[in-house]
């Protein structure tokens, strides 16, 4: 028996479907915060479902698209008949568990080691990883980012892994009053009404900062470590490759990658771009802060 369960992430609505024996509360504690009401205001925008890995039918697999290593551990994409399949191959006990998708991320099913200990990790990556492709068809992008709030508008900083993402985003907590964090790692970018909205998710990272939030955008600023302050406002395409970066697509899927584009070129129009170089200092942070927030918005 499955029991279903809903929740609304960047104004999207989740179905997550899980064993009944499974309680929701302890497998995604982050997702709690994201709870959808009875009538489920939003789109729907993907059905989840988790199964034992036993219960996985046999696929023809096309393709290996990507192969590749995060915090969560190895992961392969392959195309396979009909979507794609994900291979996660755990960190946390080297378990391999396996997820069936649409071409569209739309209808996704995996199929999970419910015995490693690391299943609920494995659960939520699989979510996100959906998530992430399946946005693209709606005006939306996952970016990998530290986003904060200040005086009712977000700020997100992006940059290479290391470039001190975190790190700036507590440098605004700290000596910029009222500022709090968003998200640490993966807010969802939304354009709403000819707006960019930021939205906290049930993702973010090593930080624990999940919070159902959202605030009109004032600023997207790629950071890049340097011997001295420097903040430097970008325009059209270059905007739009500051930010491209910091997205998540398959490279192959001219569908998914179309949406994806015309977002970031919506954005780029929409909100301030621009590059910091810098050192992990409050004068970093003041400046940025007062590069973005001190002017009018575009």
């Amino acid at each position: 028996m499955m029991s279903e369960h809903c929740y609304s992430v960047g104004g999207f609505v989740l179905s997550v479907s899980l064993p009944s024996a499974v309680s929701p509360d302890i497998l995604l504690p982050s997702f709690r915060p994201f709870k959808a009401g009875g009538s489920h205001d939003g789109v729907e925008l993907l059905r989840f479902a988790a199964r034992p890995l036993s219960s996985m039918p046999e696929v023809d697999v096309v393709r290996l698209l990507d192969d590749s290593d995060n915090d969560m551990g190895h992961i392969r994409l392959y195309s396979v008949g009909g979507g794609y399949l994900v291979e996660l191959c755990s960190a946390f006990g080297g378990a391999c568990h396996r997820m069936l998708a649409s071409p569209d991320f739309s209808r996704v099913c995996a199929y999970v080691r419910w015995e490693d200990a690391g299943v609920g990790l494995v659960v939520s990556s699989f979510v996100r990883i959906a998530y992430s492709q399946a946005v693209l068809g709606h005006g939306a992008v996952s970016l990998h980012a530290a986003a904060v709030c200040h005086a009712g508008r977000a700020y997100l900083f992006m940059g290479r892994s290391g470039t001190g993402k975190s790190t700036h985003a507590s440098l605004w907590l700290k000596h910029i009053a009222g500022a709090e964090l968003l998200n640490d790692d993966n807010p969802t970018v939304r354009i709403v009404g000819g707006e960019a909205v930021a939205y906290g998710t049930p993702w973010s990272g090593k930080t624990p900062c999940y919070r159902q939030l959202a605030f009109p955008i004032d600023g997207i600023v790629r950071l890049v470590q340097a011997p001295s302050n420097r903040f430097k406002l970008l325009e059209d395409i270059d905007a739009f490759i500051a930010i491209y970066p910091g997205c998540s697509v398959i490279a192959e899927d001219m569908a998914l990658c179309n949406g994806l584009y015309d977002t970031l070129v919506s954005l780029a129009g929409l909100v301030r771009v621009g590059t910091l170089e810098c050192l992990p200092d409050r004068e970093a942070a003041l400046l940025c802060h007062d590069s973005l927030a001190a002017r009018p918005s575009v």
